[in-house]
Parts: structure tokens; C-alpha cells; sequence
């Protein structure tokens, strides 16, 4: 009985948002009042205990994820008001007439890009529209954009998923997002194989392209892996992202593949090397500022580390201070980038806060993805102080044993699947996972990544992120039809998974 108490939030947002179809910013505050009467009742949990562990949940959603959000979708609004975008996408579609190779540039390696600069649907929405432009099956262009998308998901907007992973359990960032980019390797180079699978209808497309294909795989796949172990998460798709652009344009220009049946009548115009340069300053700054406030410059990441500020918010035992970092931190950094090259591409400083105003105020139509992941983490905080994640985590331990790494995977699955977001999932199951480690004897690192790996597959057949796309090409009716054809791609993904995060439990230190 305690244990369905316990489990009482994660049923509640699985039948309203799952079944109820019931919207999120009602669903979600909902589940955290119900995590706060059990807690206060069935937990003995002290009532000032709880509205602390609820608001230092709230201080998590605001700084640093919503700073991120903001800085994000700004730096992207900005860069479609100074038409550098378009410049971007015209870049993209002078590379190659193969529909093959355009879909692997822009959903794989423009759509990581993308989900590492902004997520938040941007990189479901902005590659589907582009290949539905250029004369793609509107269907087909909206699952490779879902396969491609999916991977990347942990480590969208700049690494949010999982730096709120590491902190909401105390865990090494960089050796987590190593771990989770190890359990990613496989998908990570199955991923543009499907890609070109669905484009195709075939294995037969794969003929021609299977080199570039691979290579594709292995440009995410690599660099991924070389900079979550040494940067940290922040940067792993986004700098991977570009790898995958420049590899496939260098193989493009020195290996031509196109055949008849996959050649499109497209004659895009030449961009000059300056233009496109300038185009793409935002995201190099992006890049460069990040990578120099990181752990590898430590003469730079030091002193900004220390502009900071600790709250104890938290007031019952096991509670720690909160760190606000004010400098050394995605969402300032972003914005600082922007603002800059804003500058140098001729807008104004007043033409640039309008962008900020407009960006802000648009915000309300993902008021849902928001109230979201406030309440939702505010409810993963009471549930993991008063002992029910612990609770939750014990049960399923004890019903699966040693096996219960088979299944972690799919636990981070049904938390995207439930709410549309990395981020929220790995709140919500993140403490579980690690406790469960602690049940079994296993790594937590290991099963806390786990939890992010399983995200990506449960992006893909999330019903917000079919959404996205299909509004995005205005395809209305045509959900269940897409959900029908990803499901394919979940199963073996999350049975891939599995087996990762089982065997590959015993070849960590």
C-alpha cells in the first residue's frame, strides 16, 4: 500500500497526460500537490520540509534551465531576424542533389545541431520543414527527423538534460556523460542507416552511400564520446554535430554518389565563404565561449566558478546548499554570444533587447513545456526527501534483481514518452535509478545514465514531439499513422539498450 502511495504522482501523470490527454501545466502541478499530501502523510514528512523541497525544485527549473531556454530560443529568434538562418539553410542544400545525403546533413547533422544549441522541438520542427520544402515525402521527412532527433536528446540545449541529471543526484557530470555516451555508441551509428533506410524504402538505397553513411555514425558517435569524457556534457552534441556537417560536405565535394533515382531538381545559389562565416558567428561563439569557460581552461573556469552564491533552501536533514553560478553558466554565456554577434551582423542594441522582449513574451505558447518542468522537478525534490523514490526504487529492485538494469533504459523511455522532455524524465527517475544501484550493488553513475540513454528512445515516440513536426508541415491528422511507424524504431532501440546497460555494466571500472 505504501508503495502505490509512493508511485501515486508517476500514475497520476501517466493516465493524465498518457491516457486523460490532459494538458501539462495542468497534469503536472496536480502531481506535485498529490507527491506532498503522501509525503506529509504516509512520510511524516514535516510540512515546511516539504514547501522546501518543492522550492529548491523551483530554483533548479529557473537557474539554470529556464536561463537556457530563454538564452536559446533567443539566439535562434535573433539569428531568423537577421536572416542568418536562411543563409544557413541555403548553405546546406548546395551540398549535395542526393536526397540521401540531404537528409543525413540536414536531419542528422543540422537536427543535432540544432537539439545541442536550442532543443525544445526546434530540432524536430526546423529539419522536417526544410526537407518537406525541398520536396521530401512529408511523412518520411517527419520520421527521420524523429530517428535523428533521438540520440541527441540528452544532450539538448546545451547538455541541459544531463547537467540537471548531475545535479539533481550529485554525480560527476563529465563521468556520467561519458558513460551515457558509451551506452549511445551503437545508436549512435545505426541512427543514419535508418535514416537512409526510411528516405530509401529500401536496403537498396544504402548502395552508394553506405561509406558516408557510416562515417556519419561515427562523426557523432566519436567526438560525442571524446568530449562528454573531457568537457562534459555541455558541449557533446552540438561540437559532435558539427564533425557530422563537415564530414559529409567534405565527402560530398571530393566523392560525388549521386544516383538517377535519388537525384532532386534543385539549383541552390553559391553562398560566398564570408557570408556564411558571418551567418554561422552565434553558434561559433557559442561553441569557442563554452569550450574556454570549461574545466579545460582552468585559468578562465576558476575565477568565473567563483562569482557564485549558496542558499541553504532545503530545511530538513540530507539538504544541501544550492549553488547559484552567475557567469560561468550555459544560459549567460549564450547570451553574451548572441549579443555579440548580433552586433558585428549590424542589429542594434535596441533592435536586439525587441528579439529578447518578443522571445520572452513568445514563451507563453510553451507554457506548458515550462510549468512542466518547474513542477515537475519541484515534485521529483519531495518525492526523493521524503523517502518515496527510495521506496519506488526498492520495490522494483526487489521484483527484478539483478536483471533491473535490463529495464532501467526503459524507464527513462517512459518518463519522455510521459512528459516530451529529457529533462523532466531524468528528474523524475533520476534519484530511482541511482537508489536502485545502491539496492543491487551497482554503479549509480551507470543506471543514472541509463535513464538518459532511454530518453532519446522515448523522444521519438513521444506524442508533444509528433506534434511538433506534424504542426510544423502542417500535416494534421496524420499522428497515429507516424506513432504506428516509430514504434518500430522504439522497440529494437529500447532492446538494444537493455542489453547495453546489462552487459555492459561489467566492462566500466
Amino acid at each position: 500500500m505504501v508503495f502505490l502511495l509512493a508511485l501515486s504522482p508517476i500514475l497520476w501523470l501517466i493516465l493524465s497526460l498518457g491516457f486523460f490527454k490532459m494538458p501539462g501545466f495542468k497534469a503536472c502541478p496536480l502531481a506535485l500537490v498529490l507527491a506532498v499530501a503522501v509525503a506529509l502523510t504516509a512520510y511524516q514528512m514535516d510540512g515546511q520540509d516539504a514547501a522546501s523541497a518543492a522550492l529548491e525544485g523551483v530554483a533548479l527549473a529557473c537557474w539554470p534551465i529556464l536561463l537556457v531556454i530563454i538564452a536559446a530560443i533567443f539566439t535562434y529568434n535573433l539569428a531568423v531576424h537577421t536572416k542568418s538562418m536562411d543563409i544557413i539553410k541555403h548553405m546546406l542544400t548546395t551540398v549535395s542533389k542526393d536526397r540521401r545525403i540531404l537528409a543525413l546533413l540536414i536531419a542528422w547533422g543540422f537536427g543535432a545541431f540544432m537539439e545541442g544549441m536550442a532543443g525544445f522541438g526546434t530540432a524536430i520542427a526546423i529539419p522536417a520543414s526544410m526537407l518537406a520544402a525541398l520536396g521530401f515525402n512529408p511523412i518520411k521527412s517527419i520520421l527521420v527527423c524523429l530517428v535523428a532527433n533521438s540520440v541527441p536528446t540528452t544532450y539538448g540545449s546545451i547538455g541541459i538534460p544531463a547537467s540537471t541529471l548531475a545535479n539533481l543526484t550529485g554525480l560527476d557530470p563529465i563521468r556520467l556523460s561519458s558513460y551515457i555516451s558509451l551506452q549511445l555508441l551503437p545508436l549512435n551509428l545505426i541512427c543514419p542507416f535508418l535514416i537512409v533506410l526510411i528516405i530509401g524504402g529500401s536496403v537498396k538505397a544504402l548502395k552508394g552511400v553506405f561509406l558516408i553513411t557510416l562515417l556519419s555514425g561515427l562523426a557523432l558517435a566519436v567526438p560525442e564520446l571524446i568530449i562528454s569524457s573531457f568537457v562534459g556534457p555541455e558541449l557533446a552534441v552540438m561540437g559532435a554535430s558539427v564533425v557530422i556537417m563537415a564530414v559529409i560536405i567534405l565527402y560530398s565535394r571530393f566523392q560525388s554518389s549521386e544516383a538517377p533515382e535519388y537525384t532532386m531538381d534543385i539549383h541552390p545559389a553559391h553562398v560566398p565563404l564570408k557570408g556564411g562565416m558571418l551567418a554561422c558567428l552565434p553558434f561559433i561563439l557559442i561553441f569557442i565561449f563554452l569550450l574556454m569557460t570549461s574545466k579545460l581552461v582552468p585559468f578562465i573556469h576558476g575565477p568565473l566558478m567563483a562569482i557564485k552564491s549558496s542558499v541553504s533552501i532545503y530545511t530538513g536533514e540530507g539538504g544541501v546548499p544550492y549553488t547559484f553560478v552567475w557567469v560561468n553558466t550555459p544560459g549567460i554565456l549564450i547570451l553574451l554570444a548572441a549579443f555579440i554577434s548580433g552586433k558585428v551582423q549590424s542589429s542594434g542594441f535596441g533592435e536586439m533587447l525587441t528579439v529578447l522582449g518578443h522571445t520572452i513574451v513568445g514563451l507563453r505558447s510553451t507554457i506548458i513545456t515550462i510549468i512542466t518542468i518547474i513542477t515537475v522537478i519541484a515534485t521529483a525534490k519531495v518525492m526523493g526527501y521524503s523517502g518515496m523514490t527510495s521506496e519506488i526504487a526498492q520495490t522494483a529492485v526487489n521484483a527484478t534483481g539483478s536483471l533491473y538494469p535490463a529495464i532501467a533504459p526503459l524507464v527513462g523511455s517512459i518518463g519522455t514518452f510521459i512528459t516530451g522532455s529529457g529533462t523532466s524524465s531524468n528528474v523524475l527517475f533520476g534519484n530511482l535509478q541511482t537508489d536502485a544501484a545502491v539496492a543491487i550493488n551497482a554503479d549509480k553513475i551507470w543506471l543514472a545514465a541509463a535513464n538518459a540513454a532511454g530518453t532519446c528512445a522515448g523522444k521519438m515516440i513521444s506524442p508533444q514531439s509528433i506534434a511538433i513536426a506534424v504542426g510544423a508541415i502542417s500535416l494534421k491528422g496524420k499522428d497515429n499513422e507516424i506513432l504506428q511507424a516509430i514504434v518500430k524504431v522504439y522497440i529494437p532501440y529500447i532492446l538494444i539498450l537493455g542489453g547495453v546497460v546489462y552487459f555492459g555494466q561489467a566492462l566500466i571500472p
